[in-house]
Formats: structure tokens, sequence, C-alpha cells
């Protein structure tokens, strides 16, 4: 059972509303320790210096995608580990069986609701107090 306070998220999206709209969602469930980056690129540049425990990433971003993203993560030991949710507005069946592949741990389908996001945040880590 995590505690909401111990858990710091980045959040990968390109789009300034979108961060913006689950910071405050994260917000809502007591996760306070939010990251953000623009895209793949900027995330991987972050975590060269700093540690997050989990990612939620846009699949479609310009310079490097949540997929490319997700792959290089899980091929750096040091943040293999790293829970990783996708967020997507267009699930195809290609792409979830490309990132279930590479070692996503769950999806979060754009528009989602706080009840949602907390449900796959608890499906991956248990329950958040």
């Amino acid at each position: 059972m995590p505690d909401a306070a111990s858990i710091h998220v980045m959040i990968v999206d390109d789009q300034t509303s979108i961060r913006a709209i689950l910071r405050n969602s994260l917000a809502q469930l007591g996760i306070i320790n939010v990251s953000e980056r623009k895209n793949g690129k900027d995330a991987l540049e972050y975590l060269s210096q700093n540690s997050v425990n989990r990612i939620i990433s846009d699949f479609n971003m310009p310079e490097m995608n949540g997929l490319e993203l997700l792959k290089a993560v899980r091929a750096n030991p040091r943040m293999a580990k790293t829970a990783f949710i996708i967020l997507t507005g267009e699930a195809s069946k290609e792409l979830v069986q490309e990132a279930v592949k590479a070692g996503v741990n769950n999806f979060l389908a754009k528009p989602y609701t706080v009840g949602k996001l907390k449900a796959v945040m608890e499906a991956v880590f248990g329950t958040i107090v």
C-alpha cells in the first residue's frame, strides 16, 4: 500500500493542458510529487539525473513517442523496474501488443476520470492511501 506522499510520478505529454489536467487529477489522489516533460527525449534527459517511481506517458509525441520511451526505460538497468502507464486516445490492438511486449504496466485511455486514473494506478501499485 503506497503512501501517496511517497509517490513520485513523471508525466510525459506534449500537450501542456493534458499535463495540467493529469497533475490536478493526481493531486486529487494526494499525489503531489510530480515532474512534467513534453516528450520522451526530455523525459530521458531528466531521468539521467533524477529518479521517479512511476511514469505516465502519452503515446503520440514528437521526437520520441511513449513506446520508444518505454523501451528506453526498460533497457536501462537503473530504471528498468519503474512502473510505466501509457496514456492514449487510440489503443489499437497493435499498440497494445507492442507495449505489452515492451513491458508496459497498464494503459489509461483518454478521456479518463479521476476514478479511472485511481483504478489504473492501484491495479499497478496497490491501494493508494
